[in-house]
């Protein structure tokens, strides 16, 4: 019997507790008097706009970044955790939202490297593939992590943290690029990992899974606790005034006026660039300014390859494959595609649409010449007045013009990237996960001002791993799966369920449709 209350003590003991944690970092106080508590067994969301300091909180937790101030418990106990290793000594594990992983390695050594070496290389392997398997995601531990989408990149993540059996485990962000099926997985997996005693801090924007999913939720604004709620008896509506303040203004999206043919693509087949790419088959659709067509498909399926084909990064499509205004763009540079009015968004923030060590407004040349003078002077007042110009416009929290981009949050980096782009007036914008990471707010500012370029007359192309976004924004919808594409259909008429399962290469095969359908109204 004292055995029984013993245990029943030690699961009442919270299995962290957090008091009065505080950063300060040069420009900016990201945690200020942070109190918080999980319990064994709960799962608890930690809500906040971006930057609000809940990643800089979990880094502290994982002990990848040292508090100023503030103590840490855990099971009852004071402790220093300096370092992740010390943190998976306990029994805490963390999914990042920027992954951790080494390019030139393949998914199986990536995972070693963060265990004890108490199994060998290949019965890593082996677990990596009884693990993905179980729990749903479609992982293989023999690919170099350079070879890996980003959505691909989160599934190693994951699955790498459920292989060290955590006691606490620290997820943020972690159905960014899921499908809705791999969602309903993973919170199977959570659920079960939560009855068997793990405690979860799960960050998250999309309100409708901490609702659906969370326990308990912390509320943080500008560094602060501003409150603390049971998830379950709040609206997105209530979430989102703890949140921002206020709620997200609704879209309005306006019958689309049909411009025209601005992108056409005929039999566009690429063959994969290296071994564990996606080849692309038969690729045909048209896109006409004035309308927003939707890309759907589980993250590897070839997203990579039409976007670099698109974009101008792989100039390999056969001639005549991709036009744009009528004009044979496919062997043409990305500059060239800049200069006709196509502009992209990568779905990679940090190292491809933005240098990390650069500031915001260096980071504006890499798409963006309005700053460059005559043989090539870079006109800096300019360039840091329009950088400036773009932070206020999109409300990104960062130290100015001048602020490295690696200093910036992901969502607020996520603004400034997809802001330099739209802000550019494009004739054709494709966007790659435009909403990646981003609270809220945001979200509804960056897909209002998606509608507002597409009611001016552009042509947007958005892949997007968040159907609910595609469903919200776009006019019609086509799916990419095993590098083939589907007929396209307007999004009045299909539903999620139809979506998910085309996600499969599970559509009818009419003739596929090269014109686009009659505007969504």
């Amino acid at each position: 019997m004292s055995l029984d209350k013993s245990a029943e003590a030690e699961r009442a003991l919270p299995r962290l507790e957090l008091r009065g944690i505080g950063k300060q970092y040069p420009a900016v106080k990201a945690n200020d008097g942070v109190n918080l508590c999980v319990a064994p067994g709960q799962i608890h969301a930690v809500l906040g706009e971006n930057g609000a300091g809940k990643s800089t909180l979990m880094k502290i937790i994982y002990g990848a970044v040292k508090p100023d101030e503030g103590e840490i418990l855990w099971d009852g106990r004071p402790v220093q955790i300096a370092s992740p290793a010390q943190a998976r000594q306990l029994g805490i594990s963390m999914v990042y939202q920027h992954f951790s992983l080494f390019d030139t390695l393949t998914a199986a050594e990536n995972v070693w490297l963060g265990l004890d070496r108490s199994l060998g290389l290949a019965q890593v392997t082996e677990r990596i593939r009884q693990v993905a398997g179980e729990y749903g995601l479609d992982v293989d531990p023999l690919r170099p992590v350079h070879s890996l989408s980003v959505g691909e990149r989160q599934r190693v993540e994951i699955v790498r943290a459920l292989l060290t059996d955590p006691q606490l485990l620290i997820l943020d962000e972690p159905t960014s690029v899921l499908t809705p099926q791999a969602v309903e997985r993973l919170f199977v997996t959570l659920r079960r990992l939560s009855a068997d005693g793990c405690a979860i801090l799960y960050i998250s924007h999309k309100l409708d899974e901490i609702r659906d999913l969370c326990h308990h939720c912390t509320v943080l604004r500008a560094g602060r606790v501003t409150g603390e709620v049971d998830p379950t008896r709040e609206s997105n509506a209530s979430l989102s005034r703890l949140m921002i303040g206020a709620e997200p203004p609704q879209l309005q999206h306006r019958p689309a006026r049909l411009g025209e043919v601005a992108l056409q693509v005929q039999g566009l087949d690429l063959p994969k660039a290296d071994p564990f790419g996606t080849t692309l088959a038969d690729i045909g659709f048209a896109l006409r300014g004035g309308e927003i067509l939707g890309v759907a498909g589980v993250s590897g399926n070839g997203q990579q390859e039409l976007m670099a084909a698109l974009s101008g990064e792989d100039a390999r499509a056969p001639a005549g494959s991709i036009r744009l205004f009528g004009q044979d763009i496919a062997a043409a540079s990305p500059r060239r595609r800049r200069r006709l009015g196509l502009h992209f968004v990568p779905e990679e923030r940090l190292g491809r649409g933005a240098v990390p060590t650069l500031s915001l407004a260096h980071n504006l040349l890499l798409t963006r010449t309005e700053g460059v003078g005559a043989g090539g002077w870079l006109r800096m007042g300019a360039i840091e007045a329009q950088a400036a110009r773009l932070i206020e416009r999109f409300k990104v929290k960062a130290g100015g013009p001048g602020a490295a981009a690696k200093s910036l949050s992901g969502g607020n980096l996520q603004k400034f990237i997809v802001g330099r782009e739209i802000d550019a007036q494009p004739k054709l914008l494709i966007v790659s996960q435009p909403t990646w990471g981003v609270d809220v707010g945001a979200a509804a500012q960056i897909r209002a001002e998606l509608l507002a370029l597409r009611d001016a007359g552009c042509a947007l192309l958005v892949v997007s791993e968040e159907l609910e976004e595609l469903f919200e924004i776009c006019d019609r919808l086509v799916v990419i799966a095993q590098g083939r594409l589907s007929p396209s259909i307007d999004t009045r008429a299909a539903s999620i369920e139809q979506i998910g399962i085309w996600m499969s290469g599970l559509w009818d095969e009419p003739t596929r449709q090269a014109e686009p359908a009659t505007a969504a109204g």
